[in-house]
């Protein structure tokens, strides 16, 4: 009679923080829905300077200076860094854009097509060999996109630059020698600059939403405390499960903004964008069943 294993506390742990963390991110557009005649840019601005100083209070917390330390000490890797940080805020800014304009579908979209976007990168940039499975996945979104533009008359520019830029910046991102905290506090640090004079500017075209309610400005603190919220979820998630299951629940995020834009937003779903989806979604199993079967053979390789 075959035993049961017993349960991984610490796999389980890492499903727990995994769920929190894609739940999260996937809860965002509720949270970016709230601010009200406040433009996207500006909200940038704020998610961009809160969250550096909440990282760098979690840093000093977590005494995790060194590798930031490391960093900054080495101009040369600091191109690559402000090269993440630059695609980072053109994802985040987009991304803010689409919810206030209430094209969530559309990011819904972007955020199911990254994944098929990383395997064409890396065919493309690092020469990468594709699995066949892979290959007609990549090719069905690429059908997807093209039915779009055929039946509509447009590309889903959204979904497209969303995915494009996380794709491009997770590419870069490898490629940088830092954890997922440290990582993303020298990006906002690099971007601090630009954002205090942008606030600056702001406040003196008389423009700046900030400390003009209490409502709006809390909102404005909390949008950079909730950046660094799932990452840190991620983070505690990535060192205690396979990739293989990340994986799988990274599709928790797009598909809850799939339902929210439906159910709370009521935005419509044109049976061409349903066919886009479902060609997508097609895709994407395909990449899983893929990625899945190359598990045992990777592991016997190892």
């Amino acid at each position: 009679m075959a035993r049961t294993l017993p349960l991984d506390p610490d796999a389980a742990k890492g499903v727990g923080f995994g769920l929190a963390a894609y739940l999260m991110w996937g809860c965002f557009p509720l949270f970016f829905a709230l601010f009200e005649g406040v433009p996207a840019y500006e909200i940038l601005i704020h998610r961009v300077l809160w969250s550096c100083l909440f990282l760098a209070a979690l840093i000093v917390l977590l005494r995790r200076w060194s590798p930031v330390r490391q960093a900054l000490r080495q101009p040369r890797r600091l191109g690559r860094v402000l090269g993440c940080a630059v695609l980072i805020a053109l994802n985040w800014g987009l991304y803010i854009y689409a919810v206030e304009s209430r094209q969530v579908l559309q990011a819904s979209l972007g955020y199911f097509l990254t994944p098929l976007v990383n395997v064409a990168l890396g065919m493309l940039v690092l020469r990468e060999r594709m699995a066949r499975l892979q290959a007609l996945a990549v090719a069905l979104a690429g059908v997807a996109i093209a039915l779009q533009l055929a039946m509509l008359g447009e590309l889903p520019w959204i979904s497209l630059a969303l995915a494009l830029s996380f794709g491009t910046y997770g590419l870069l991102r490898k490629q940088v020698p830092l954890d997922g905290l440290s990582g993303l506090f020298v990006e906002t640090l690099l971007l601090l600059p630009f954002g205090l004079l942008a606030l600056a500017w702001l406040g003196q075209a008389g423009q700046s939403h900030f400390l003009g309610d209490g409502r709006t400005t809390a909102l404005l603190v909390t949008s950079g405390v909730l950046t660094a919220l799932p990452l840190l979820a991620f983070a505690g998630a990535a060192r205690r499960l396979r990739l293989a299951t990340l994986g799988f629940l990274m599709y928790l995020n797009p598909s809850l903004q799939f339902f929210i834009a439906l159910l709370v937003f009521r935005e419509p779903l044109s049976s061409v964008q349903l066919a886009t989806f479902g060609l997508i979604w097609i895709g994407l199993a395909l990449y899983s069943w893929s990625a899945w079967q190359g598990r045992p053979r990777q592991a016997a390789g190892a």
